[in-house]
């Protein structure tokens, strides 16, 4: 007998919660603006400046600092590379060397953006920076990078979904890159193309990313005999 009424239960379950949301859609509505507002709050809260950090121990700490807390890795002139747990927690070692330049960045993964590279941007001895993955890396952010064109000589934006040809375009101030490394950018329309476009940019640059011919369409003439149009008998 139980088993006979419980589909009818859950039906008439079901219909209330249909009925609940119904009357409560604008609440819903304010939930998830309220999620959204939620999470840009925490992106800014992760990105911003420790102003205090800066004027007690300099700016190369506070990058540092910076950058360990995104879960990244840093390394100063001389020393070995020091990086963060699954939590963003570190050695205070580094608060010992205000006076050492920062010369390595491996934010890879981090949840850095166009505030949060005001810290990196601050390391004007930085040789290297790997920004691989990074979801909140942009074109805007790229058109930055200029501030470190006296000294940046590696490069890497593997992977960043956020950057185009566009952001691509404006590394042409980095003339003292002698590494870059474009592969994998989901929002590039013509890798190969690209690549090749970079590479006249950047003469003294190795770039690494796609295959040149990848993207390019190809005539019948260039066409392997296996993908070219058969020819009517």
């Amino acid at each position: 007998m139980s088993s006979a009424v419980a589909p009818e239960g859950n039906q008439r379950k079901g219909g209330m919660l249909l009925r609940f949301l119904a009357d409560h859609f604008y609440d819903v509505e304010a939930l998830r603006e309220y999620l959204f507002q939620k999470q840009v709050s925490k992106m800014h809260q992760k990105n911003r400046s420790f102003t205090y950090i800066k004027e007690r121990y300099g700016p190369y700490v506070a990058s540092a600092y910076f950058i360990l807390k995104q879960g990244g890795a840093v390394k100063f002139q001389g020393k070995e590379w020091m990086r963060s747990n699954g939590r963003g927690h570190s050695s205070l070692e580094f608060l010992n060397f205000q006076a050492v330049p920062v010369e390595a960045v491996d934010a890879s993964d981090c949840a850095i953006n166009y505030q949060g590279l005001d810290n990196v941007l601050a390391l004007k001895e930085l040789q290297s920076l790997s920004l691989q993955r990074c979801p909140h890396v942009d074109d805007w952010c790229l058109s930055r990078l200029y501030q470190l064109a006296d000294s940046l000589q590696e490069l890497s934006l593997a992977g960043c979904p956020q950057i185009s040809e566009r952001g691509l375009s404006c590394l042409h101030h980095l003339q003292n890159l002698r590494r870059l490394d474009i592969s994998d950018l989901p929002a590039v329309s013509n890798p190969g193309l690209t690549q090749i476009l970079v590479e006249e940019m950047l003469p003294n640059c190795e770039v690494l990313g796609a295959e040149w011919a990848q993207g390019l369409k190809l005539g019948p003439e260039q066409q392997s005999p296996d993908t070219a149009s058969p020819i009517p008998a």
